[in-house]
């Protein structure tokens, strides 16, 4: 499907690609072939896709894959989609909003298969953190998931400590997850072209994850704490984070616990180093960093 053909689709069926939706549409056939290959699909593999667009990439996953399930959350283009029946039989649409979509219900759908289960999404760049979030918690389920995402956005998945781009998606993610970067595209991939370069990256749940299953909300609420202050040290980003009642002589002592400069910022922290935190800090007498993340 060309960018003319894109625009053909739309203009049947009285549609624009929607800014407040963050929609631009892949426009290359052959680039979502090598994206479906990049993601991993293989045959007898289920899918999920998050935005099915005007089906590019859709098909290209469903030429490959036994079956997909795509969502997308823009009533008008599912009906275009099922209008023109332009997607092949192994293929299930559904109107659906990825952020209110039970994404753990649908991937046990495919138990029955059981076959592998990945995701592969052209996120939409106004939500890509709070899915990307979302998607850590689906780690057990998933073999991987593959994502395009604005180039910023990636860097940050990719960052090591010390580096501008490091942040608590870095931090999470290098927990849970090993992220590769699997090929950057250009603008005029996409219909209307964004004003940013894209990322697409692939992620696989790490076997070596140090993090037990009901640690990350904890975890979290202590590195978004860390680094919601950037500019301050640990103890003064931690202190009274959230309610809690960490003091800075806990503080203190537990970076000196962790053989940690008490004068570190929360950049400079592996994310073992924040992980080992999170424990130590839980434990802290009279501090509710135990309770779920708000």
């Amino acid at each position: 499907m060309s960018r003319s053909d894109v625009r053909s689709f739309l203009d049947r069926h009285g549609l624009l690609a929607r800014k407040d939706l963050g929609q631009n549409f892949l426009v290359d056939d052959h680039m979502a072939e090598r994206l479906a290959q990049l993601a991993g699909v293989e045959s007898g593999d289920c899918v999920i896709e998050v935005g099915t667009g005007t089906g590019v990439l859709t098909r290209a996953l469903a030429a490959r894959a036994e079956r997909v399930i795509s969502l997308d959350v823009d009533a008008g283009l599912v009906r275009a989609l099922r209008a023109e029946a332009v997607l092949p039989a192994n293929v299930e649409l559904i109107h659906q909003d990825v952020l209110s979509a039970d994404l753990a219900a649908i991937a046990d759908s495919f138990s029955g298969l059981a076959a592998p289960v990945r995701l592969v999404s052209n996120l939409p760049y106004s939500i890509s953190g709070p899915v990307l979030r979302k998607l850590l918690d689906l780690r057990g389920r998933l073999t991987d998931w593959s994502v395009m995402v604005q180039r910023e956005v990636g860097e940050r998945l990719l960052a090591g400590p010390g580096s501008k781009a490091y942040g608590s998606l870095s931090v999470l993610h290098g927990l849970c997850v090993r992220v590769q970067r699997e090929m950057e595209l250009q603008p005029r991939c996409f219909f209307p072209e964004p004003q940013v370069r894209s990322l697409f990256l692939r992620l696989i749940p790490r076997a070596d994850s140090k993090l037990a299953p009901d640690e990350l909300p904890r975890l979290e609420r202590v590195v978004r704490a860390a680094f919601g202050k950037r500019r301050k040290t640990l103890v003064n980003a931690l202190r009274g984070a959230g309610g809690t009642a960490w003091s800075a002589d806990d503080l203190r002592g537990v970076l000196e616990q962790l053989g940690i400069d008490v004068r570190a910022r929360g950049e400079t922290l592996t994310p073992e180093q924040f992980l080992d935190l999170s424990r130590i800090l839980v434990e802290t007498p009279g501090n509710p960093a135990g309770e779920e993340a708000t």
